[in-house]
């Protein structure tokens, strides 16, 4: 099926790009939700001073699912 393999090109668990990614959205989805712990908001800062961006979550999800695709662009040549 051609949707197993668009998928393995997405999930790549070996990849700094990827779990990078993945740790923004992550962040950026807590942020969204109102979960208000000090560690996130830390992490949510630094993840956007990295992209030369703001805080934002949305900004967060967004740079989140850029760096996936890119990795999943990268890995297709």
């Amino acid at each position: 099926m051609e949707s197993t393999s668009a998928w393995h090109d997405y999930f790549k668990p070996k990849s700094l790009t990827w779990w990078s990614g993945v740790a923004a959205v992550g962040v950026g989805f807590a942020m969204a939700a109102g979960l208000n712990h000090p560690s996130l908001g830390a992490v949510g800062q630094l993840l956007a001073a990295l992209s030369g961006g703001d805080a934002s979550p949305a900004s967060l999800i967004v740079l989140g699912t850029g760096l996936i695709g890119l990795r999943a662009k990268l890995g297709r040549g």
